[in-house]
């Protein structure tokens, strides 16, 4: 912040002044001034009384009366123990805000050619069914994660590995050859992605019903699962795969080819994109050749069946598996061919990993493996580790049909806020097709804003219901408030872009000056901790000081046209700042509700 620089350079000069004292400036600690104290800085003392000589309050006092009389930002001042507080002048505060409102982008850092590049992987889907609710949090996390990243002036490259392999993807395979009866997306009317869902589920079911036989002829039920009929013919099909079998491949180009089309559909919906998509099918032979690179080093090893192990008992892990005896790879494997692939596309100087912490162990032992291969970034690589997302009725299971659908809780959440909408006669004097529109915007807002604000390393409970609210924490709340800031600006016939500089603010005034000017901050912290969480809670923040402003403030309404300038100014910028806040977190803003 502006003035708090300000008041640091000037403190240092008034410790040089008064007892020829030269503190260096990172000792000089200035922050906010706590809320049952007069002012709205506070100097911290005690790292001077060396210099001084003096006991905290005399050194304040002292400090205080210099300020006063020779920094024009402080207007006066007050001693609590060892704590300077200084109220901030008007003039300073107004200066700060025209700052303020002749940066459109203000808080954000640009990006220049010398940035680092900064890789972020997310959504990593399998194509053997639709994306759902848990995939809505990863990719929420991750594409605002990517904008944050961006916003702290990074070039940022968002990536996404498809898992398009292996077992799982030939049961949804052989189903659809069994019980498809040819069905198409065309000819059933569903998304590919669903279509190609049902197809996992209907195996399972078969399969079960296939051990629970085999169970009630003797056999027992391990056996049972690895011996009955549709988990063999599976597994025969996966080897099929591995060969190159062309009607196998064809038949796995096709059905891939509707996921893909579906995925992109809930994508674009959830407004998430990506720069670069890797597969799975392509990575697993470059980690193959990768960890049979690092065998002929010496890194990993060779067990007598043939299986190749990474020995990480030095680093106090255990021993890791890297490619079986029959030579067919592991995830690990897999990963550490993405990065290959990676490495060689983009000169990557972070690699951030969005998945969830039940892989934290993964990752651990993911970014010493790379390490030990040379990757300059391994060590330091990010595994965003975020918690499992919940509904009231509980955890999701996907085999067994009952996981909750992206595609349908987003249409779900965009109705509602129409019906809320519609409920509150929010609609009456809005065409159908803009109310439409407006309730795409809020229920979409209403759904990334409740995942968002959450801590992502928590498990959380997502509610629908509690999400689409007005009040409180809520996205619609903060949209709202935006909307109302629109309304108010629409009905200004025009907004003066200078304002005098001799108008006496009133505390909410600087209060929300303040606040806005804390916006920088705010996007820099939430970089370094990698926590969209930060930003949400900041625009909430902001929203809840308008409104206590506009509650006991007038702003069209004020007869001093200076006073009505600034608070028009105030209005402008605190709309500009909420819509850049909630743009960092993918939610758009509509102008009316």
């Amino acid at each position: 912040m502006k003035i708090e620089k300000e008041i640091q350079v000037a403190v240092q000069e008034t410790l040089k002044s008064l007892y020829g004292a030269d503190i260096d400036e990172k000792q000089i600690q200035v922050q906010q001034t706590r809320s049952e104290f007069e002012g709205q800085l506070t100097v911290v003392v005690f790292p001077f009384l060396r210099a001084s000589k003096k006991g905290p309050e005399q050194t304040g006092q002292e400090l205080g009366e210099y300020l006063a009389a020779n920094c024009d930002a402080v207007s006066k001042f007050n001693v609590v123990k060892g704590f300077l507080n200084l109220v901030i002048s008007s003039k300073s505060w107004l200066e700060c805000l025209q700052d303020i409102n002749d940066d459109d982008q203000f808080g954000f850092v640009a990006a220049t050619e010398d940035s680092p590049l900064v890789m972020i992987e997310y959504s990593s889907p399998n194509t053997n069914k639709p994306l759902h609710l848990g995939h809505v949090r990863n990719n929420l996390l991750g594409s605002s994660l990517a904008r944050i990243m961006a916003a702290n002036g990074n070039k940022v490259v968002k990536t996404n590995i498809v898992n398009d392999r292996g077992i799982h993807i030939c049961k949804s395979m052989l189903a659809w050859l069994k019980y498809g009866n040819g069905e198409t997306p065309e000819s059933s009317g569903k998304k590919g992605d669903h279509l190609i869902g049902d197809y996992y589920v209907a195996f399972d079911q078969h399969y079960r019903q296939e051990v629970k036989e085999l169970v009630a002829q003797g056999m027992d039920e391990e056996q049972a699962k690895q011996e009955a009929p549709l988990i063999k013919e599976a597994h025969e099909m996966l080897v099929k795969w591995e060969q190159n079998d062309p009607e196998v491949r064809a038949l796995w180009k096709k059905m891939n080819e509707w996921v893909y089309a579906g995925f992109d559909e809930t994508y674009k919906m959830m407004g998430v994109s990506f720069d670069k998509i890797y597969y799975e099918s392509d990575t697993y032979l470059e980690g193959k050749e990768k960890v049979m690179e690092g065998l002929d080093k010496g890194i990993f090893y060779r067990r007598d069946d043939g299986s190749v192990w990474a020995d990480l008992t030095g680093e106090g892990l255990d021993e890791k598996l890297l490619l079986r005896s029959d030579g067919t790879s592991v995830y690990m494997t897999q990963d550490i061919g993405t990065a290959k692939l990676r490495f060689r596309d983009y000169p990557i100087d972070k690699m951030i990993y969005v998945v969830g912490n039940e892989q934290n162990y993964h990752f651990q032992v993911l970014s010493i493996l790379l390490d030990k291969l040379g990757f300059k970034w391994g060590k330091d690589l990010v595994h965003f580790s975020y918690g499992m997302v919940e509904l009231p009725s509980g955890k999701m299971k996907s085999r067994e049909g009952t996981v909750v659908d992206a595609d349908d809780l987003i249409a779900k959440m965009i109705e509602d806020a129409y019906q809320v909408s519609k409920e509150m006669g929010k609609n009456d004097d809005i065409p159908e097709e803009e109310a439409r529109e407006i309730a795409r915007k809020v229920g979409l807002g209403a759904l990334k804003y409740f995942i968002l604000k959450v801590d992502a390393r928590k498990n959380m409970l997502f509610n629908p219901a509690e999400s689409i609210d007005f009040n409180g924490n809520t996205g619609p709340f903060i949209q709202y408030t935006y909307a109302r800031i629109c309304s108010i600006l629409r009905k200004a016939q025009n907004i003066q872009s200078t304002q005098s500089t001799q108008v006496t603010l009133n505390d909410k005034e600087v209060e929300l000056i303040q606040k806005m000017s804390e916006f920088g901050a705010a996007v820099e912290q939430a970089g370094k901790d990698y926590s969209p969480s930060g930003i949400a809670n900041y625009c909430y923040e902001l929203t809840k000081v308008f409104n206590q402003f506009y509650h006991d403030y007038s702003i069209l309404n004020e007869p001093d046209e200076q006073k009505k300038a600034v608070r028009l100014m105030l209005a402008k910028n605190v709309a500009k700042i909420i819509k850049n806040g909630m743009g960092l977190l993918g939610i758009e803003m509509p102008e009316r509700m």
